[in-house]
């Protein structure tokens, strides 16, 4: 398989690199600002809200595949437009694509879970552009994957895991919100995941995220219980209450897509056990 990986830099795109490699593809992906120093890796500079730039570098990889884990929570442009050129690109090339969503595409306000066939009804502005990143991509490559996950944790890297430990040495302010409820999945299976679906024959909506729903506070208690943090230490709130607006409950069901996959997609619960905790700081476990 021919992999482009747009967002190479990022902490998904990293380990779908890093996973493409230990299965012998030929890789290729994209950076913003720096490239990392993977080896064995075609990395381009790309700035994917220039659609030209787009077209060119899907063109220069080659790639039979492009997997998108590209955005930007703040920027319109880069989450919705820059989907939308990397989709125009990839039906340009006759490329496979795997879209990177996300949960908070929904609201959190109309259901206990969410599948496949749920329309998305965001509430945030990064919600809305994730929302249009789906739909441009069903539009331009319906043979397309859209794969829609959750709060993606695991090496100690992620950015939730930074801010428990943050909130624990009190070098970070705020509270772990415990009416805010996710389904988190592990970088690796997530990773393993989308290559898997990758080479698949499927294609639509998949929804890829763990089995456990937890708050923010259980999680940072798991993260702190694995790491030996003081989890009494860490400050609680309510989104609800304080904001920022955000979907509060929003529990993914992925057994269509577990049905689908040999990868097996773990919970918190699992991955943050006592037993798991990471040996090192690296940003793979």
């Amino acid at each position: 398989m021919r992999l482009l990986v747009v967002g190479g830099t990022g902490f998904l795109g990293r380990e779908v690199v890093r996973r493409a490699l230990e299965a012998g593809h030929r890789v290729a992906a994209t950076f913003h600002s720096a490239a990392t120093r993977a080896t064995d890796v075609d990395w381009l500079a790309l700035d994917i809200r220039d659609r030209d730039a787009v077209t060119a570098a899907v063109a220069r990889s080659g790639a039979d595949v492009i997997v998108n884990a590209a955005y930007r929570q703040a920027d319109w442009v880069t989450t919705a437009d820059g989907a939308t050129n990397v989709a125009l690109a990839a039906a340009s090339a006759k490329a496979r694509l795997v879209h990177v969503s996300s949960d908070v595409v929904f609201s959190g306000t109309q259901r206990s879970s969410y599948d496949e066939r749920c329309v998305p009804d965001p509430i945030t502005p990064y919600g809305a552009a994730k929302a249009a990143a789906e739909t441009a991509v069903k539009g331009i490559t319906p043979d397309a994957v859209i794969a829609r996950t959750s709060l993606i944790l695991g090496g100690g890297q992620s950015p939730q895991e930074r801010f428990v430990h943050g909130l624990a040495a009190g070098t970070a302010s705020g509270v772990l919100f415990t009416d805010d409820v996710r389904c988190p999945v592990h970088v690796g299976d997530l990773a393993a995941a989308l290559l898997e679906l990758a080479g698949s024959p499927h294609a639509g909506v998949h929804h890829v995220a763990g089995p456990d729903a937890v708050s923010r506070h259980q999680l940072g208690v798991l993260i702190a219980r694995r790491d030996g943090l003081d989890a009494a230490a860490l400050p609680t709130g309510s989104r609800a209450v304080t904001g920022p607006p955000a979907p509060l409950d929003v529990r993914l069901d992925c057994a269509l897509t577990q049905q689908r996959l040999t990868t097996r997609l773990r919970g918190a619960r699992e991955f943050l056990a006592d037993t798991a905790r990471p040996s090192t700081r690296s940003a793979h476990c």
